[in-house]
């Protein structure tokens, strides 16, 4: 069953068909489209059938997080930032980039970089996002010193809204045999008990356990400790079935534990890739009662999307 594109759907499409030529190439010189919404309205499903539809080999599509992990290797290898861009978006005319968000001002410096590079060579940018470009690094410390960047969006892109009534996530049917929707929300324990270095760059994670390409990680251990969106992403090329065992209510950690939490079932769900866990309690309780924090709504919605097992068994 397919389901109906809803009017904010047809016309986020209909806003995107009109930055190609009759052939299906990018046009020179059109405003970019910024599309925002809350989890599960169908923005990267919108951007994706216009990204298929670009019969030119010169478009990029990234997920946020894997592109900032190839951007830190690239200026790695480069030398610089400015050099890491260059390489990334090559001879691009077009740009579509999914889950854009600004929380840390490191991270907003750097994206005002980038944002600057596509603007100065007339690239059309294609951005899907949770946030307007108004809420985009929300901190209040740090709001101010985004705003230039917040208005470059605005000047470059027309702002449209994806945020119909019905969360997709909860209707459209999935492929339950591969892939993150082949995963499971356990509530109970995780059986098997072990230590496997994984070393990682300059520091060593310790898996519970690995065979080929299976993981198994406690949460402590790998969203316990000073890991970061790009290190899930080197783990998510690595391995393809993950566990996570002994995931406690968010509201008993830290708060960067419960982010780092928000960025691996982001990379995992962006990879495609299998997900089981095993948490101490069911989905509506995990994220009960946490102190506000940016994304914990798209991780709600993803997690509902894996199979939910309400009974206490030993995996």
């Amino acid at each position: 069953m397919t389901l109906a594109l809803d009017l904010d759907q047809r016309r986020a499409l209909a806003r995107l068909s009109e930055l190609l030529d009759r052939r299906g190439r990018p046009r020179p010189r059109v405003r970019g489209v910024y599309l925002h919404g809350r989890p599960g309205r169908g923005k990267t499903m919108v951007m994706d059938r216009f990204y298929a539809s670009v019969t030119s080999d010169r478009k990029r599509r990234f997920h946020f997080h894997d592109f900032f992990a190839r951007l830190h290797a690239a200026a790695h290898e480069t030398g610089s930032i400015d050099g890491g861009i260059d390489r990334l978006l090559g001879s691009a005319r077009l740009v579509c980039f999914d889950e854009f968000h600004v929380h840390d001002i490191g991270d907003a410096m750097l994206i005002a970089r980038l944002l600057d590079a596509l603007f100065a060579r007339h690239i059309v940018l294609v951005v899907t996002s949770n946030y307007p470009p108004d809420g985009l690094l929300p901190n209040p410390l740090f709001h101010d010193r985004f705003e230039p960047a917040i208005a470059r969006i605005h000047a470059y892109l027309d702002v449209v809204a994806v945020d119909g009534a019905i969360d997709y996530r909860t209707r459209a049917p999935r492929d339950r045999s591969t892939g993150f929707a082949s995963g499971e929300y356990r509530v109970g324990e995780c059986g098997g008990a072990g230590t496997v270095p994984i070393e990682l760059g300059a520091h060593t994670l310790h898996a519970r356990a690995v065979d080929g390409p299976a993981v198994r990680f406690d949460f402590a251990a790998l969203c316990g400790t000073a890991t970061s969106a790009a290190d899930y992403v080197e783990l998510a090329r690595r391995f393809r079935y993950w566990t996570l065992c002994a995931v406690p209510p968010l509201r008993e950690v830290p708060v960067d534990w419960a982010m780092r939490l928000i960025n691996l079932v982001d990379v995992l769900y962006d990879a495609d890739l299998a997900l089981i866990v095993y948490a101490r309690a069911p989905l509506s309780e995990l994220l009960a009662s946490v102190p506000a924090l940016p994304d914990l709504v798209r991780t709600h919605s993803r997690l509902g999307e894996l199979s939910q097992i309400p009974t206490l068994p030993v995996g």
